[in-house]
């Protein structure tokens, strides 16, 4: 079985730490602490990765949160996988300037994939984590909406997925936009269908995670890493109960 990590989560909208209901900017809860106050409890609580969303600029483009990144890392000792926003090269080297080890490319990782895997080539599958965010429409595919999951792309997961394991993909976080924020468990069927089309790929499991349970079983299905929102912000299970389930599942 692989490896396992657990990813606490900060999305950050107007230098608030949020959570959205399925993607919906409209249906947002705020936490009254700080970014970096909650890294560091996460830090302290003996964290090796944080993943952080600049929600401001995954609808908007040009990521916004390089300040907060390096006071994170320089204050926590955290490795950050964070975007939002990623248009371009330079936002990249800019990202891992200021101390991120992944950079996490979303909606132009779907509308440009052969853009995105020249980056790939360019700063190494391990600096990169692709993020697609997928919607199953009526017909039972799965659609990869963009623009802070706001518009559809037109484009279906199996197509976007084969062209970026071709360019050597490492690390892949996908997340049922429906589970995102409702905690009704991770689309565990979801995982095993990408890990069946991908099986080298390390997965990062997103959106809907309740308990530790579903972290378990998330591993067990064979995810190497879950990322962990509402529930955790919201105190239905603690972090240090999560850490322990990385060496314990």
């Amino acid at each position: 079985m692989k490896a396992f990590t657990v990813y606490p989560a900060i999305d950050v909208r107007d230098g608030r730490v949020v959570r959205l209901r399925q993607g919906d900017y409209a249906q947002e809860t705020r936490y009254p602490d700080k970014p970096l106050a909650v890294a560091t409890a996460y830090s302290k609580t003996g964290a090796a990765w944080l993943h952080l969303v600049d929600l401001d600029a995954a609808r908007a483009g040009g990521y916004t949160l390089a300040p907060l990144l390096r006071e994170i890392v320089g204050t926590t000792g955290l490795s950050v996988q964070t975007g939002g926003g990623v248009r371009s090269e330079s936002d990249i080297e800019a990202i891992l300037d200021a101390g991120a080890a992944r950079v996490v490319i979303g909606s132009l990782a779907v509308r440009e994939p052969e853009r995105v895997t020249g980056w790939i080539a360019k700063f190494g599958a391990g600096r990169i984590t692709i993020a697609l965010d997928a919607r199953m429409a009526r017909d039972g595919s799965w659609r990869l909406p963009v623009a802070g999951w706001t518009q559809d792309s037109g484009t279906v997961l199996e197509d976007v997925l084969a062209a970026y394991v071709e360019a050597g993909l490492q690390h892949l976080l996908c997340t049922d936009i429906e589970r995102d924020g409702m905690l009704s468990g991770p689309n565990l069927d979801l995982y095993r269908y990408i890990l069946a089309l991908a099986p080298q790929v390390a997965l990062q499991a997103s959106g809907g995670v309740r308990d530790i349970a579903d972290i378990v079983a998330a591993h067990a299905c064979g995810c190497a890493g879950a990322v962990l929102g509402k529930g955790l912000l919201d105190g239905r299970f603690a972090l240090a109960d999560a850490l322990a389930s990385e060496v314990s599942c």
